[in-house]
């Protein structure tokens, strides 16, 4: 029952991953950019949902929409500030250091306003969990809720993506943003929705996150975003599906091998796997081959 019970918490965490994941992926395939401040973002909901529900004393619910809304507000704005001025620059290393540097942006904000103790985060799920097998196996409400809301949030996804006309915009433009320019779609617009799309996941992710592990400090938000984009890179960063397997595959490798190996060598694990993968499938589990032109 001991190991269900790891692979459950697994499943969890791998599920938080994978909602992380998917705004890295989304981005990735769509604006071709790595967006590194993601995982500040999540701190940044993290951070709105406590103010909200600890400080101003608002229900949970209203405290979460309050962080999607302000995160995929974040979103937007530094997609159109920090990122859109640069999409043509002739160096794609000028995208990825301005992410770099949004992410410090971010993580400084957050000091200055907030301090850098940890707060204790009251998690968003009252619901203890459930009993199976006489009580040998207990499974924590937060574990059930995060596995099912990522499980929604990928059908979701997939069923925008694909039956909808902003979802098939999103198609084009990552398959060709000059193509998808000549016919019609507004390449500006579908990328300020992508970033918006990945943003308000972030919140989510945040505070699906801060329930399970109940502290927040202004860096919450950099290992798992580290993670979560090894869970891209190894489903096949683009893949929405990729990087929902990746995510899960992920968290389930950490939490056996530090309940199993080692807690200190855990990460080390992680990262390894993310070499592995790059040797024998460059493109990861589910991505494509680009070819290139020219």
């Amino acid at each position: 029952m001991s190991f269900l019970t790891y692979l459950i918490n697994g499943l969890s965490l791998g599920s938080i991953y994978a909602i992380i994941a998917l705004g890295y992926t989304m981005v990735y395939g769509i604006a071709k950019m790595l967006n590194f401040a993601h995982g500040d973002i999540i701190m940044i909901g993290s951070y709105i949902i406590f103010s909200a529900v600890t400080t101003s004393g608002l229900p949970p619910f209203a405290g979460l929409l309050i962080a999607i809304l302000g995160c995929t507000v974040l979103g937007v704005v530094t997609e159109r500030v920090a990122y859109r001025p640069l999409r043509q620059a002739s160096s794609k290393l000028a995208v990825l250091i301005t992410a770099i540097g949004v992410s410090y942006l971010l993580q400084n904000v957050a000091l200055l306003v907030f301090g850098a103790d940890a707060k204790s985060f009251t998690s968003l799920i009252p619901w203890k969990g459930i009993s199976l097998a006489g009580g040998a196996l207990q499974i924590k409400g937060i574990t059930i809720v995060t596995i099912v809301v990522s499980l929604i949030i990928l059908f979701c996804l997939q069923t925008f993506i694909h039956k909808t006309k902003n979802g098939q915009a999103m198609l084009a433009v990552a398959e060709d943003k000059g193509a998808a320019t000549l016919m019609g779609i507004d390449v500006n617009k579908t990328i300020a929705i992508t970033f918006a799309i990945g943003s308000s996941l972030a919140a989510i992710a945040g505070a699906l996150l801060c329930s399970a592990y109940p502290t927040i400090t202004p860096y919450i938000g950099a290992m798992p975003g580290i993670k979560a984009f090894v869970a891209a890179v190894f489903g096949g960063i683009g893949s929405i599906p990729g990087a929902m397997i990746g995510g899960i595959v992920l968290g389930i490798v950490e939490i056996l091998s530090r309940t199993y190996i080692s807690s200190q060598l855990a990460d080390a694990i992680v990262f390894g796997i993310l070499i592995i993968v790059l040797l024998v499938k460059p493109t990861g589990l589910l991505g494509k081959q680009i070819q290139e032109k020219v």
